[in-house]
């Protein structure tokens, strides 16, 4: 995982931040849309890049604590987002240590990190999300499936064997989802995701 957040570290130059920005959360969140809260609510979004789908969550009335262990992504998301609703944690999987201590959230949001954790890593990461969502909150989470940046490794993320190592945390699905990339480039490349939300019990 730490080269990982090297690799973005040393990627995340203003023109990937300006293409970060670029995507509309509606378009990327539209697998899951209906199951998101309408009423306030306290959201993590975990590995929030920078800030985009944060502050997004904010514009509709939410208390959001945002995550990302990138420092250069969390100074872009401090200056282009600067909502009082949004709290930003220098954090990450698999333990999530800092967030634990913010207490339960009503939804959780991962979007494109699962894939970046390797499969020892993953029962702990699962077991730190079952902790952090509220009973009757919701999970969400997208893995993706296809080739990977050179610099930032990804590793195989199995709907099914996700989905079962959820179930046996407390979780049980609401939702199981296939959708292309948003992303041109991504799309062309042959990356496509499962979108995935649980609730929990």
């Amino acid at each position: 995982m730490n080269d990982v957040l090297k690799g973005y570290e040393a990627a995340a130059t203003p023109d990937l931040i300006d293409r970060y920005e670029a995507i509309s959360p509606l378009q990327l969140y539209e697998p899951v849309l209906d199951l998101l809260p309408d009423a306030p609510s306290r959201v993590a979004d975990i590995g929030a890049g920078t800030g985009r789908d944060a502050a997004w969550m904010a514009s509709k009335g939410h208390v959001v604590v945002a995550v990302e262990p990138v420092r250069a992504f969390r100074r872009a998301g401090l200056a282009l987002h600067g909502s009082t609703a949004i709290e930003w944690v220098d954090d990450s999987l698999p333990g999530l240590g800092k967030l634990s201590r913010h207490g339960r959230f009503d939804c959780v949001l991962l979007s494109a990190v699962w894939h970046h954790l390797d499969h020892a890593r993953r029962p702990e990461a699962i077991q730190a999300l079952a902790g952090l969502t509220a009973p009757g909150g919701l999970l969400v989470m997208s893995l993706r499936h296809g080739p990977a940046t050179p610099d930032r490794r990804v590793f195989d993320a199995a709907p099914d064997e996700t989905i079962g190592a959820a179930r046996e945390r407390g979780f049980s699905l609401v939702r199981r989802r296939e959708a292309g990339s948003v992303q041109a480039a991504n799309r062309s490349g042959g990356v496509r995701w499962t979108w995935l939300a649980f609730a929990m019990s």
